[in-house]
């Protein structure tokens, strides 16, 4: 037997006996171990201290850095234009919030105290605050209550429409699939040997102050693939930045010196915006000899094949009117912010605009990345320059006149995703007023149209008010107002299944066309949410004609680039460099040529990240009823308080997106 060996013999089951134990040291070693024993767990529990003490530095630490940055967030943050403009909203809920605060310091005072109002007589009342809370309840009970049961239930049916309407969306794209249904070129394609056998196609870049991203836009649609005697490129700048306009003449000159047919265009009077750029330039004398024209965003890059995929589904459709391509994004992965756009662009041009062009032959036209039929633009008016969705306006316009549209879901131009909160906001501000200002313009043309009454309802009732009114009224009045207003109100309170089951449902549908989102369905289903504030504040602009509804803000890009680009801005700076670029085209001094470039070299105006009052307000809001909803144990209702109150406070100290040191 080995040295220290222990014999154990089994006697009886669960029981055993010691019979030996070999080795000189066996003794010595026992007292070895349980001397050294204590001393073991004493270090073992200095260890897990020093772990906790740790840990709980580093947290705090952790917190009170991101306390200072907030502190120097709000020191140097400022009241944007668009908050300064919309304080009644505002006002409202700051004026909700200290109403659910006070109601919750009296629910905490009649919780610890245990006050029943059932056991409780007149009589017996003991105090102010007790008699406060008495007659709260009774107020409660017989008309509050009431109101708040009936809008609730008004919101709750206005929520079970607009989810059976993204139902149906979603069974047709996934009938388009199973079909695999797509719009497909009739008749023969060009003869790529026959150059004349191509249309004459226009192409429009219109841009406005945008330094970062004119270059490569220019590049990309200079290098479309179509018979260079068949295609004319106009750039139509409307900066007010003289040195920027220098630049994108200088880019436009270089492209003209290879060879390709492009020219430069700049409006002295810059009215209408977009629309207003677009008009301008149809208004030229050589747009007649021109058959199709296709626009594109000055972050747009379109791959060198667009024209040859787009263009052809117009020969021997004489109806057509509009096709329309896919969006892609350069920048969805790089931040939070762009990863939940993502989510929400790809079900709208998988879902959204494949479903209608399929089976309704109508969707709203996207503003870029499509090929219109230039006859269709004019016998539908043109671009109008009465709202801030000027592409919306034309495409209902053109859909009442009886032109089709077709979506092509293969066909995908790569473009930006606002990467700040600030510019995304005023995206979505644009993007939600502008249809209702459309909607108050279109609604006597839609009733008298010669286009089916199907045709009218869809217009109506699914186009404009389901998914452009209804959809941010109740998002925002039942998730974000009622909700947690019936924490205070448990007669009125909301079933899980409004709150909980159909949502993720309905989110679980949205991820569908991204699926490599599906780890990021609790923050798009709580940022959603968060976002209706600005949804709703843009429709209420819209529907009343407020100041907010007409300002036009272009939205900021960085000028992320696709690989091709980088390869093809490489290859230029390589054969000549800026100065010689300049010198060759002008006969102007070198000396005049440098102080020029100098002017050129603009500072970078200091950006920083703000603070946004509505969402903190509502912020503070959810998480005080998420305290007064843990009073009662509601443990569904706490959770998506505390958590979609935690989201508004990350969005409202503007934590979400670019961070700006």
């Amino acid at each position: 037997m080995a040295p220290s060996s222990v014999v154990v013999t089994i006697e009886k089951p669960n029981k055993f006996s010691l019979e030996e134990i070999n080795g000189s040291d066996s003794t010595l070693l026992l007292e070895k171990q349980k001397a050294v024993s204590p001393k073991q767990f004493t270090w073992f529990l200095l260890l897990k201290a020093h772990r906790i003490v740790a840990c709980i530095s580093w947290l705090a630490m952790a917190f009170k850095t991101m306390l200072l940055s907030v502190k120097k967030r709000i020191a140097l943050s400022d009241v944007n234009e668009e908050e300064a403009k919309s304080r009644r909203l505002y006002r409202f809920i700051k004026a909700f919030l200290v109403i659910s605060i006070v109601s919750l310091v009296i629910e905490i005072v009649a919780h610890l105290k245990k006050w029943n109002l059932n056991l409780i007589h007149p009589w017996e009342v003991q105090g102010l605050v007790q008699w406060s809370y008495m007659a709260w309840l009774s107020f409660r009970v017989d008309y509050i209550a009431p109101l708040v049961l009936t809008m609730s239930k008004f919101c709750i049916v206005l929520f079970l429409v607009q989810s059976l309407d993204r139902l149906i969306l979603c069974l047709g794209c996934f009938w388009i699939k199973y079909k695999k249904l797509k719009p497909r070129i009739e008749g023969e394609a060009y003869d790529i040997e026959d150059g004349s056998s191509f249309p004459m196609v226009l192409v429009q870049i219109p841009m406005c102050n945008e330094r970062e991203v004119f270059a490569q836009s220019i590049a990309a649609v200079c290098q479309l693939d179509w018979p260079k005697d068949r295609i004319l490129i106009q750039v139509l700048d409307d900066s007010d930045d003289g040195n920027l306009q220098l630049l994108i003449k200088d880019e436009v000159s270089l492209w003209r010196e290879k060879g390709v047919n492009i020219i430069y265009r700049h409006r002295l009077i810059r009215t209408g915006y977009k629309a207003g750029n677009l008009k301008s330039a149809m208004a030229c004398d050589y747009v007649k000899d021109y058959e199709f024209v296709a626009i594109f965003d000055a972050d747009f890059q379109p791959n060198p094949d667009f024209l040859k995929q787009s263009v052809p589904h117009f020969k021997g459709d004489p109806e057509l009117g509009l096709v329309q391509a896919r969006w892609s994004f350069v920048n969805k992965d790089e931040n939070l912010l762009t990863r939940l756009q993502n989510i929400n662009l790809c079900f709208h041009f998988e879902v959204e605009q494949q479903v209608n062009g399929v089976f309704l032959n109508f969707f709203g036209f996207n503003g870029t990345a499509g090929v219109w039929r230039i006859k269709a633009l004019e016998e539908s008016g043109g671009w109008l320059e009465r709202t801030t969705v000027e592409d919306m306006d034309i495409a209902v316009r053109a859909h009442l006149n009886g032109w089709k549209f077709i979506f092509l879901d293969d066909v995908k131009v790569l473009c930006e995703l606002p990467e700040s909160y600030e510019a995304y906001k005023k995206q979505q501000h644009r993007w939600h007023s502008g249809p209702m200002q459309l909607f108050h313009l279109c609604l006597p043309a839609i009733v008298t149209s010669k286009i089916s009454m199907l045709k009218k309802a869809n217009l109506i009732f699914l186009f404009f008010l389901l998914r452009k009114l209804i959809l941010p009224f109740y998002s925002f009045t039942l998730f974000c107002i009622i909700l947690p207003l019936t924490m205070f109100i448990p007669e009125a309170e909301l079933p899980l299944w409004v709150i909980c089951y159909v949502p993720i449902f309905m989110s679980l549908l949205n991820i569908l066309p991204a699926p490599k989102s599906f780890p990021f369905l609790v923050p798009y289903l709580l940022f959603e949410n968060t976002m209706s504030v600005t949804k709703f504040n843009a429709m209420i602009s819209g529907l009343f004609h407020l100041g907010s509804a007409y300002e036009w803000v272009v939205t900021k890009k960085t000028g992320r680039s696709s690989e091709s680009d980088l390869l093809a801005l490489a290859e230029r700076e390589s054969k000549s460099s800026n100065e010689e670029k300049i010198l060759r085209r002008h006969s102007e001094s070198g000396l005049e040529m440098l102080t020029k470039l100098k002017q050129l070299e603009v500072t970078p105006v200091k950006k920083r990240n703000r603070l946004y009052r509505k969402e903190l307000a509502l912020a503070f809001l959810q998480l005080t009823a998420a305290a007064r909803s843990l009073l009662s144990a509601h443990g569904v209702h706490f959770y998506f308080l505390l958590f979609q109150g935690l989201t508004f406070l990350v969005v409202g100290l503007d934590l979400i997106g670019e961070q700006i040191s």
